[in-house]
């Protein structure tokens, strides 16, 4: 440690011991270079990007000791950044995150601020369902998105509903999200919504057991799904319909598991997004086309 001084010292040598212990990025970046600017500016309390003016800046001793010691957790560890940081990005949001919840990285983010245009082009939604919302982030972020919507935010989870509660209170909605437990539409009996969005658990068991370490820190019921990834979606599917107003839409994160769910849905008529930012798996599909295809 003593040949590190500057920030931009330790932003190399960071790249350089997380590219050499194969660490996984997924989970908010792309790189080792980029994680080590992550764990780096939060140990120092600084902004990213960082500024070029403090690349050359000598760090204390107490800053040097603090940043080697998170940069070692997470080669250790295997803790992705933000459960280190405490906290993740999404939809230009940013949540408080730990191990009881997902980290989010749902491409529905872009959706999101882009309105769900084009498919809400003709009218805003005022009653809108996340399922599974774990940090609460797709449901806070559409409520921000739709200032006149009431949001209803579900999870089968306390623990992931104790996280949801503290990001909504961050953000001073709690006269316009509402949190529930439950077990998808258990609890939402007469219910009705013009949008409904979830990222459910859809990962098989056996792509779950191939996943990079990272992913172990997750809660496992969070991300896997029996049926070969499908029963969660399925359900999902099968009851929107009796929750979705006239013209309401669904959207529904799939992931890679999308050529299964077609292959035993043929009949529904998916369209799957198409994101700037990379992503897939997420489809989008009308009430009508539902009954129409689901009865």
């Amino acid at each position: 440690m003593d040949s590190l001084r500057t920030l931009r010292d330790f932003l190399r040598w960071g790249a350089s011991r997380f590219a050499g212990a194969g660490l996984f990025y997924g989970h908010g970046t792309d790189g080792a270079a980029d994680e080590a600017a992550v764990l780096i500016a939060h140990v120092l309390h600084l902004d990213l990007p960082l500024a070029p003016e403090f690349l050359d800046a000598a760090l204390t001793v107490e800053e040097r000791v603090a940043v080697t010691a998170l940069l070692h957790r997470r080669i250790n560890e295997r803790l992705p950044a933000p459960y280190l940081t405490g906290e993740a990005w999404f939809a230009g949001l940013r949540f408080a995150v730990d191990p009881r919840v997902l980290i989010p990285r749902s491409p529905i983010a872009e959706m999101i601020e882009n309105g769900f245009s084009p498919w809400l082009d003709d009218t805003d939604p005022t009653r809108i369902l996340d399922i599974g919302t774990g940090s609460g982030c797709i449901a806070i972020a559409c409520a921000l998105a739709f200032p006149q919507a009431r949001v209803d935010a579900l999870d089968i989870s306390p623990d992931a509903l104790a996280v949801a509660a503290a990001n909504v209170a961050r953000y001073g909605l709690q006269e316009r999200v509402r949190l529930l437990q439950s077990d998808l539409y258990g609890a939402l009996a007469g219910e009705r919504y013009d949008l409904i969005v979830s990222n459910p658990p859809y990962v098989p068991d056996d792509e779950y057991a191939s996943l990079p370490d990272e992913y172990r820190h997750e809660p496992q019921g969070a991300l896997l799904s029996p049926d070969a990834g499908l029963e969660h979606p399925l359900r999902i599917l099968h009851g929107a319909a009796d929750h979705l107003n006239e013209g309401g839409l669904l959207v529904l994160e799939v992931g890679a598991t999308w050529p299964a769910l077609v292959e035993r849905l043929p009949q529904l008529p998916f369209t799957w997004v198409e994101f700037a930012r990379g992503g897939q798996g997420v489809a989008a599909i009308s009430r009508e086309e539902l009954v129409a295809a689901l009865g």
